[in-house]
Order: structure tokens, then sequence, then C-alpha cells
């Protein structure tokens, strides 16, 4: 059987975007514009900022989802220009197919990549076992809960060997227990695998104890101004983080104070830096 951080299946998962921007058509300014971020293959970097501005618009465009308008984004060197096996979205709405059962549906993305029948097994089990749902396997998605139906969806990613994991907003919609759970469960599978995960959230608290760094965005067309990145905040916490420590508290401060500091680029010279 193969293994899930086998990196003969899966390529480094470098992330480098340069000046990025995107622009809709019939829009008066750009949705996001001027993007500078070099992600480090395994690396987590969280993204978070005000409703509107560009996280989202951000993920996309790293998944291929949305075509890119202007500046450079490559993954792995290789300019990003659609959707990629090399690249493994998570949802809040989980994405299932409701009419596969859990085995079925973390199959689907092996077996449409035409790989042999005892490959797609493998990974298929494997990914299950990484999740903790061989229980459920002939399960349909409607008998699940929400947590459960996320691990699913994180399953069905993982049976792909992606390079980069792109998370948005995925454990939103759970109940406080369930997401503390998940987020244990992705760092897990994050020292498991070594992928790259890039990570989209309103959750201040959340990025800093997800995050390598943790990315603020502001702007956003709802306010004229193009999304843009307003500041990049190192989290050097190490694996195990207390969000109850003063260390953790003031970032998380630091941070909250960036989201909500209104739409100019930078915070104010004298603002006090977390190092």
């Amino acid at each position: 059987m193969t293994n899930l951080a086998d990196t003969a299946t899966r390529t480094a998962g470098d992330i480098v975007m340069r000046a990025l921007g995107k622009t809709y058509p019939g829009t008066a300014s750009a949705a996001v514009d001027g993007v500078n971020l070099e992600i480090r293959a395994g690396e987590t970097v969280c993204i978070v900022g005000a409703s509107g501005c560009g996280k989202s618009t951000v993920l996309r465009m790293v998944a291929g989802f949305e075509s890119v308008s202007s500046g450079e984004l490559s993954v792995a060197g290789v300019p990003v220009t659609g959707p990629g096996p090399d690249r493994g979205v998570v949802f809040q709405d989980y994405g299932l197919f409701p009419w596969l059962t859990v085995a079925e549906n973390i199959a689907y993305g092996p077996r449409q990549a035409g790989l042999p029948r005892a490959v797609v097994a493998d990974r298929m089990i494997e990914a299950l076992s990484a999740v903790g749902l061989a229980r459920v396997a002939e399960s349909f998605p409607h008998q699940l809960s929400g947590g459960m139906q996320q691990r699913v969806a994180i399953a069905r990613l993982l049976a792909n060997r992606p390079a980069v994991m792109l998370m948005d907003e995925p454990f939103g919609a759970l109940d406080a227990l369930t997401r503390t759970d998940m987020q244990h469960e992705l760092q897990r599978i994050q020292r498991e695998t070594g992928m790259t995960i890039l990570f989209v959230t309103h959750s201040i608290e959340e990025a800093v104890y997800l995050g390598d760094r943790v990315v603020v965005m502001a702007g956003g067309t709802a306010h004229g101004i193009p999304g843009h990145v307003r500041e990049i905040v190192d989290v050097p916490l190490g694996e195990h983080r207390d969000p109850t420590s003063p260390e953790f508290t003031a970032i998380e401060r630091r941070i909250d104070a960036l989201v909500h500091a209104g739409n100019s680029h930078r915070m104010p010279d004298h603002t006090e830096e977390i190092r």
C-alpha cells in the first residue's frame, strides 16, 4: 500500500505570487491588485481580512478557478493557467456527491485520473484511515454529521496526492468543539504529508493557531480600493500552541488591529511589530 507522505507521488508545493491582480469584466476597479506573496513548500499560510477584501479571490486564482488578470502566479515553478491535480480545494459546503457512498466519494478523483483499480482502492482505504472514518465507508453523506462530512472532503483531497491544499473557510459552519477537533486533525495531516496549505478564514484565532504566517488583507471593491496585502505576520509559536498564552494573545491582538485599521495600505510606521 502507498503512503500519504510518499513524496514520489507529490511535487514540491511552493506558491509564488508577484504583483498578482484580478479585475472582473464590467467593474470599475480591480478586485485584487499588487499581491506579492511567496509560500514555501510545506508551509501553512492563513489569509484573514474583512469581507470582500479578496481573500477567496486569491485562493480561487491559486486553484485555477479564476484567471489571473495581471502579475504572475506559479505553483512549483509552473504558471497557473487552470485547475490541476497538484492542487486540492476544500470548501465550507463540503461538495460531496450525495448519490455516492463515502468510499465512492473518496475514490472518485483517482478513478477519474485513470489509475489502476488496486491503486484507487489503496488510496481510498488509506485516506479513510487518515481521517478516522473507515467505519462509515459505506454510508452516504446525508447520514453523517457536518464534521464527518468535512473529514470526507479532506480524505477525498488526500486520495488525489496534491502538493497543495487550498481551504476556503472549511470549518466555518461547524460547532466550536468540532471546529477545534478539525483544526487538530488538519495539523496532524499536514505533519504527516508535508503538504503546503493556504487557508482562508474570518477567525483570527484560527489563523494564529494554524498558520506559520498570517496574511492580512484590506480594501475591496465595496470600498473602492482593490484588495491588497496590508501586512504579513510571522507566527513563531512552534508546533504546540496555547491560545491562552501571552505570546499567542499578543499576535492575535496585533492581527486584529491590522484587520480593523480601515483601508489604508499599511499601518502607520510607529505601530508596534510582533517579532
